[in-house]
């Protein structure tokens, strides 16, 4: 089978979950006999050889990460006609069988669908951000204005363009059902990952511990977005709660739009056991995973969706305990608690998540302990070869009810 990829970002240029998601999802494919292809913008136009069945095609585009509001808006909504310019010219005689994409971005609707007519092929879309409803859940756009009309459109289209909407959770699944009216095929695909503790040396020699001088420590560690989504100010709460622990310490990586505000925090409230060291590359990330001992994370309270941040299976996939905070009716807090791999509260419970800390602080046992349950939990849950499974399953799935359907039709007529 012939499959396109397309995302808004990706390997070895980009530092986001999502980049190294898709990467191990082509990577699956090609294994399991394949023929892959990504679709990626880029600073330049630039198609590399095909390397072990793996094509990537670059099309020329703006900044779209950690960049202005209004560039990000221009650039993205460019996205489907700079993308369609090189699919015209470079794949259109390349005949394609499935058609995965990625979301965010919310603009690659219009290309997808000009690719489905010329090409007959069906499209599968992962959804992992409701955008824009979360920007308006945090009073960053409001409901029926002419910005969120704007992007309600390209929101349509994009679901438009799907033949099936794979959901990453159940809870998500439910409010898709509750709040858009759609009539696409719906189902649950769980992030994935396939790198594991064992998975042999790592190519970075730094040694984090030493470098930062907390051999003696144990280490809270962040590595992602730090954007309103993820509600930054609540994870230095918790540090600045913590700095009466000597025995602790917490370092943040990533970029973000709460960047500036986190390194502002730390300066105002002196916060000596706190570390924000940027982006890293992704091997010193990896290092990192492999060097600290709690995996951090936070989602805004005022989240009426529900996420699964990707960073998770980098935590549990190098035997991290997770802890975090979620905001209501995240089925996430129960799918971690319940398989023992984490502590995880409600946003804006100070004391509990303080709590939490302070145990997984103490006992060395139960980091042990939850960090197995979070591999258990990877492989039976969060491979990348259940993602490949199922997305064939929900294709099958799709391909069955249209030849119903159209056999339906027929004998109607």
């Amino acid at each position: 089978m012939k499959i396109l990829i397309i995302v808004d970002d990706y390997l070895p240029d980009s530092i986001k979950i999502a980049a190294k998601m898709m990467h191990e999802l082509a990577l699956q494919f090609i294994k399991e006999g394949n023929e892959v292809s990504v679709l990626t913008p880029g600073k330049k136009v630039k198609e590399l050889k095909p390397i072990n069945h793996l094509s990537i095609h670059r099309f020329r585009s703006g900044k779209i990460k950690n960049t202005s509001k209004l560039r990000r808006v221009v650039n993205e909504s460019l996205l489907s006609f700079r993308a369609y310019l090189y699919y015209f010219f470079r794949l259109r005689n390349k005949k394609q069988d499935l058609i995965i994409y990625y979301s965010p971005s919310i603009f690659f609707g219009p290309l997808v669908q000009a690719m489905k007519k010329h090409w007959g092929c069906p499209s599968y879309l992962i959804l992992r951000d409701f955008f824009p409803q979360w920007a308006i859940d945090q009073n960053i756009i409001k409901e029926g204005s002419a910005i969120t009309r704007y992007f309600r459109f390209f929101e349509r289209l994009n679901y438009q363009a799907a033949d099936f909407i794979a959901l990453q959770s159940p809870n998500n699944l439910e409010w898709f059902y509750k709040n858009v009216n759609s009539n696409k095929t719906l189902g649950v695909l769980y992030n994935w990952t396939n790198e594991f503790k064992d998975k042999g040396p790592l190519k970075s020699k730094i040694d984090y511990r030493a470098k930062l001088k907390l051999t003696e420590k144990v280490v809270f560690f962040y590595g992602g977005n730090m954007g309103k989504s993820q509600d930054m100010m609540n994870l230095v709460r918790l540090a600045q709660n913590m700095q009466k622990y000597p025995s602790s310490h917490f370092v943040f990586v990533g970029l973000g739009d709460e960047v500036e505000l986190v390194k502002k925090a730390i300066i105002d409230n002196e916060l000596s056991n706190v570390n924000y060291l940027g982006a890293v590359v992704q091997n010193e990330y990896d290092k990192m995973l492999s060097d600290f001992d709690v995996g951090l994370f936070s989602l805004h309270k005022l989240h009426s969706s529900h996420n699964f941040p990707g960073k998770l299976l980098g935590y549990m996939a190098n035997e991290m305990p997770i802890l975090g905070s979620v905001n209501p009716g995240n089925d996430l807090q129960e799918i971690v608690q319940k398989s023992g791999a984490g502590f995880i509260t409600l946003n804006g419970k100070d004391k509990e998540l303080l709590n939490n800390a302070i145990e997984l602080l103490n006992n060395e046992t139960i980091r042990m302990k939850m960090g197995k349950n979070g591999m258990k939990l990877i492989k039976s849950k969060f491979s990348t070869k259940n993602a490949t499974k199922k997305i064939l399953e929900d294709i099958a799935l799709h391909n069955y009810k249209t030849i119903w359907q159209e056999n339906k039709v027929l004998k109607e007529d």
